[in-house]
């Protein structure tokens, strides 16, 4: 056996971590009908290369690949071939059965291939679970995941659940999501600080502090009775380090290596515009995509064909099985952009409409374009992501110094106009998502030091501006958290209520502060109108050029128009709006959204200091 643990750490636990001759079949059961009907299955189990698998009913399979580990067998069979709904797949020693395996091929439930998935008619509402609330306290530990529930320690287990989220549903519809992203909840069974599931150690297995499989994929059914979707955080560029897999490794090459680093590990220079840098030095790119998030996070090795088939499976599978309505894949410029063409390819041809948002956070609509399929500029250099959504970064980087900033040149709400100048190098500008604060950044209301105002300009604008609206836990109550002094854990405080032991509980509008009411109230209004807009979801813009800081644009189809004023300034602004005539166009008054005020357009507009207008032209 070749010596593939140099991982120091590891390399005592990978050379007898398995024990039985048959432990682990993945994935553990798969469908008939799919598009594609051939199923790779890892096979593991100790020392299983010196055995003979065997598979019953007459199978035959179409590949048997061995690896440089002994404990590994990889066996591809074709769905199509197989007529019986369960099998066995046996391991034997010369005549001795030494393991068995009873596999199930299920059938897929109707138009399982034509599901929906979010789109521009949506708001996605993002959640870490563990800090949202807390249904279940029996599961805040497990006896078998290592870190243990202390609300206590703000980077520990607070206790937020699956359970949780089931419970405020009608919260959430009420506020007006429809679509429900969560931060990963696979298995994290890392020492500490795993409460964010970035770190995951079971790719086929819900952490059991959040609840089973069976409860991630209940979560679902539900939200998809109320025409709402879920959606999973994929991880596909690196794992936790006491992943079972990373424990004994298949190959070596499974996770990227550096023979000059420590025990293995390089950290990232994270600079990822090397992508498409056509004269980046070769050891930036490689340090670039190949280098470690953290000590304890391998970077997978997706060029790897078994790494990449099993990344494709385990997407499909729980596509599949938990009836999931898109994806948002984790730093997504940093996996092997070749395989992750595949990758995406792979399941969009199972699930034609099907949605997948990279993260790309890169400052530049240029780079950022590259990344979305059938982009202009990816094909500059040769490549098509096959990716069908990516993040306007630049929006979010511009927003808040539009709203700060006086006017200027470049600056004020020119920033917002300049960023939409560049809407012509994505190939499907309504497929962005449009945020102004995630999991990973600064709080909008701490930044604005919950000023409403501040809230209402940004949340009308990516309510209004094409794309797909993203907005993030407790803000739509006021939450604050200062990442620069408190670190993660500040800006993913617990949502007041989701705790029995909560003094308030903000699920409630009736329990709700004033200050909360503002803003959640806002938010409702203005999300379940977007809801029916169809000019909003999928119209044509207007834009005009901002003055006195006042921006102007136009949603606009053949049945209807919306005019959005947006006034950033500290006073009042009177807008002329003859200048508006080739959109307000025989219109003479409006209806404005938030006020239910009627409005007339004719002559001049007063437009309050920091206060945005979502005027319905009648």
């Amino acid at each position: 056996m070749k010596k593939l643990y140099a991982i120091a750490a590891l390399s005592a636990a990978a050379l007898a971590y398995s024990q039985k001759p048959l432990d682990k079949v993945e994935p553990a059961f798969w469908w008939k009908g799919m598009k594609n009907p051939e199923v790779q299955l890892l096979i593991y189990g100790k020392d299983i290369v010196n055995n003979e698998i065997e598979i019953s009913d007459g199978i035959r399979a179409k590949d048997i690949q061995k690896v440089e580990n002994p404990n590994y067998v990889f066996v591809t069979l074709n769905t199509n071939e197989i007529n019986v709904s369960k099998f066995k797949i046996n391991v034997k020693n010369g005549k001795k059965n030494v393991g068995s395996y009873t596999y199930e091929l299920k059938e897929r439930n109707p138009n399982s291939a034509n599901r929906n998935s979010y789109t521009s008619k949506d708001l996605m509402y993002l959640i870490m679970p563990d800090r949202f609330a807390n249904g279940d306290e029996k599961n805040d530990s497990q006896p078998n995941l290592t870190e243990k529930a202390n609300r206590r320690l703000p980077n520990g287990r607070h206790g937020g659940d699956l359970r949780g989220i089931i419970n405020n549903l009608d919260y959430l519809q009420n506020l007006g999501a429809t679509a429900i992203w969560l931060t990963p909840v696979n298995e994290d069974n890392e020492k500490g600080y795993s409460y964010h599931g970035y770190a995951q150690t079971d790719l086929y297995k819900i952490d059991g502090r959040y609840g089973t499989n069976e409860e991630y994929r209940e979560l679902s059914q539900k939200l998809n009775k109320r025409n709402m979707m879920l959606v999973m955080d994929y991880v596909t560029n690196h794992w936790g380090i006491s992943h079972w897999l990373i424990k004994d490794l298949p190959t070596k090459d499974w996770i990227h290596w550096f023979d000059d680093g420590d025990k293995g590990f390089k950290r990232s220079n994270y600079k990822i515009t090397s992508q498409f840098d056509p004269n980046a030095s070769d050891a930036d790119r490689k340090v670039a995509l190949d280098g470690w998030f953290d000590t304890s996070m391998p970077d997978i090795n997706q060029s790897n064909p078994l790494v990449l088939k099993y990344l494709t499976q385990n997407a499909i599978w729980w596509i599949e099985y938990a009836e999931l309505g898109g994806f948002r894949v984790d730093t997504y410029p940093y996996n092997d952009k070749e395989a992750m063409a595949k990758w995406a390819k792979s399941i969009t041809d199972e699930y034609p409409k099907f949605n997948i948002v990279g993260e790309t956070w890169l400052s530049s609509a240029g780079h950022i374009s590259a990344w979305q399929k059938d982009s202009k500029t990816g094909e500059a250099a040769n490549y098509n992501s096959n990716l069908p959504s990516v993040m306007d970064f630049p929006l979010y980087d511009e927003l808040p110094k539009a709203i700060k900033e006086k006017e200027g040149w470049n600056n004020g709400m020119n920033r917002l106009y300049n960023s939409f100048t560049n809407d012509f190098l994505y190939p499907d500008i309504n497929n962005l998502l449009v945020f102004f604060e995630n999991h990973d950044t600064e709080r909008w209301n701490e930044m604005f030091n919950n000023d409403p105002k501040a809230y209402k300009l940004a949340m009308t604008i990516i309510s209004t501006v094409r794309g797909i609206p993203q907005i993030y836990y407790g803000t739509e109550i006021g939450m604050r958290g200062d990442k620069n002094k408190g670190g993660d854990a500040d800006i993913r405080r617990d949502f007041p209520g989701g705790w029995k032991s909560d003094t308030q509980n903000a699920f409630s509008t009736a329990s709700q502060t004033a200050e909360q009411k503002e803003f959640h109230g806002f938010t409702q209004k203005l999300l379940n109108w977007r809801k029916g807009k169809e000019v909003i979801h999928t119209g044509k813009t207007k834009n005009f050029v901002p003055q006195n800081n006042v921006f102007v644009y136009f949603r606009y189809n053949e049945r209807e128009t919306v005019m959005v004023v947006v006034n950033a300034n500290e006073k009042d602004e009177v807008v002329d709006l003859k200048r508006f005539s080739e959109a307000i166009k025989s219109s003479v008054k409006g209806k404005d959204v938030i006020s239910e005020k009627e409005i007339s357009l004719q002559n001049t507009l007063t437009v309050p200091a920091k206060t945005s207008m979502v005027i319905e032209l009648m």
